[in-house]
Parts: structure tokens; sequence; C-alpha cells
């Protein structure tokens, strides 16, 4: 997946993210979490945008550890959401493996660039 397509995957699910959001019911917890998700998951691809943009390599490694906690607490809201039984687990499993998903890209990406010798 080259960077274009991973920066179109990210918007995704930073709108299917702001989705669920929307969905969660108008109650403390559903606000709390709305909050929490809508942050991290849209936080997911604005900050690899600005990764994209490093002005080193430890810059773009640093953005990309950011990018990858940020994923990774999103599923945490996802997990919480169903816990919580906010919203139904068929609604949110797209969602989570997602998550997951870019989790293992970014980790990667990481591990890559850190082991690249220049």
């Amino acid at each position: 997946m080259n960077t274009t397509e991973l920066k179109e995957r990210t918007m995704q699910f930073a709108l299917r993210v702001l989705k669920l959001a929307d969905a969660l019911p108008n109650k403390p917890s559903g606000r709390t979490i709305a909050g929490q998700i809508a942050r991290s998951g849209t936080s997911v691809a604005a900050n690899y945008r600005a990764a994209l943009r490093g002005k080193s390599r430890a810059d773009f490694i640093n953005k990309i550890t950011i990018v990858l906690e940020e994923a990774d607490e999103t599923g945490f809201w996802i997990e919480l959401t169903e816990r919580a039984g906010l919203l139904p687990a068929k609604r949110l499993n797209g969602l989570r493996i997602e998550a997951e998903e870019l989790m293992k890209i970014f980790n990667a990406t990481r591990t890559t660039t850190r082991n690249h010798k220049s």
C-alpha cells in the first residue's frame, strides 16, 4: 500500500469513527466516549499526514509512533463502547478490525524505518 492509499484509508477510518461517535447515545457515558473516540480516531489521519511531512527520519518515527498510539487508543474506545453496551458488537466489529490493521501497518512502518540504514 502506498502513502496515497494509506492517507485515504486513514481518512476513511476517521470518517467512520465520527459516524460511530454520532451514533452513541446522548447520555454521560455515550458523550464521554464520543468525544474521546472522535479525537483519537481523527488523530490517526491527521498525524499520519504530519508524519509524511517529517523533517527527519527521527521526526517521522516519532510521528508514526503517535499515529500508532492513537490507533490503539481508538481500539480501546471501541472495545469500551461494546463492553458498556452502548452499541452492538456487530456495529463495531468492522471498525475494530480496521483499527487493528492500521496498528499493524504503522508498527511495521516504524520498525522498517528504524531498521533502514541511510
